[in-house]
């Protein structure tokens, strides 16, 4: 990174400028800029998520190249090399399926901790918890007769969504008369708000981070046959072959690349509640917080 000191870029990340083009080396050269082509599943957490990762790697130097599939989609454009790295991998349980195909074609290599997702189906907090606390809870007759039937998931892809189809089988969800459908987030998010309003009894199958945290109170359901998968870790997931074209400064800056559950659910929330696009909500949280910008940026001197 030869022509910038430390205090240069991080001053440079705190404001809205982007630094000049930095030589670097890369398949793909866009003038004296590396391409890196970056995957990013096409929801609304996810973009917001890239939308930080995209801003560090543009304030190095690097041109970036976004592009937007659903979850398995992203894995497979991975392993056939149209992308370079995907924005975030969720390892080891709802995306390790995904992340073992890519690996039979080539190594990869997790990068930072954007957060700590989980899967959970939940409920809103003013049915009584004495009536429904479990998944188990959902087969008592008196709630059978209360919930509304319909249980409005996400993609196909996603892992929430074949956590789900287990349960409704293992469960004996189905034969008690609920029914699971996939969706898009925003039909997710719908039927859940239209829920609220109306006071109505019903699941919510959802996850960590996600805006509707913010504006509700939703309580885990417990899950005693522990289909919901297990606490993840969300990565930058990148092919080992592309990394050789990054300096191992710049590799290590990625790999310090540190946020939350609480800090993507504010993005996100910014999104999908305050009409900013996932760039700006991105730029404004890197101007707020210019200590943890420092604490990345480290090993670039």
């Amino acid at each position: 990174m030869a022509g910038f000191n430390r205090r240069q870029l991080i001053h440079a990340l705190g404001g809205a400028a982007l630094l000049a083009p930095v030589l670097a080396r890369g398949n793909i050269l866009m003038g004296n800029q590396t391409m890196v082509r970056l995957g990013v599943t096409d929801l609304s957490f996810h973009r917001a998520t890239a939308a930080v990762i995209v801003q560090v790697l543009q304030r190095m130097g690097f041109a970036v190249e976004r592009s937007y599939a659903l979850h398995e989609a992203n894995f497979e454009q991975l392993r056939a090399g149209s992308i370079d790295m995907i924005a975030s991998a969720w390892i080891p349980s709802s995306h390790g399926l995904y992340k073992a195909r890519v690996e039979e074609q080539v190594a990869t290599r997790e990068l930072g901790l954007h957060y700590e997702p989980y899967a959970l189906w939940g409920v809103p907090d003013y049915i009584p918890e004495s009536e429904v606390s479990s998944v188990e809870d959902l087969l008592k007759p008196q709630v059978v007769a209360r919930m509304h039937p319909l249980i409005q998931g996400i993609g196909p892809g996603a892992g929430i969504t074949r956590f789900s189809l287990r349960m409704m089988d293992d469960y004996g969800l189905t034969s008690a008369g609920y029914h699971f459908r996939t969706g898009t987030q925003e039909e997710c998010v719908e039927a859940f708000e239209s829920l609220v309003q109306a006071g109505g009894w019903g699941v919510v199958p959802l996850w960590h981070p996600q805006f509707l945290h913010f504006r509700h109170l939703i309580r885990d359901l417990k899950d005693p046959k522990g289909l919901l998968g297990s606490v993840d870790r969300a990565v930058l997931l990148a092919r080992a072959d592309r990394l050789g074209h990054l300096s191992a400064a710049q590799i290590q800056v990625l790999d310090n690349i540190r946020l939350s559950n609480a800090i993507v659910a504010e993005l996100d929330y910014a999104i999908n509640r305050e009409g900013r696009s996932a760039d700006q909500a991105a730029m404004r949280w890197l101007d707020k917080n210019p200590q943890m910008l420092a604490s990345w940026l480290t090993p670039l001197g």
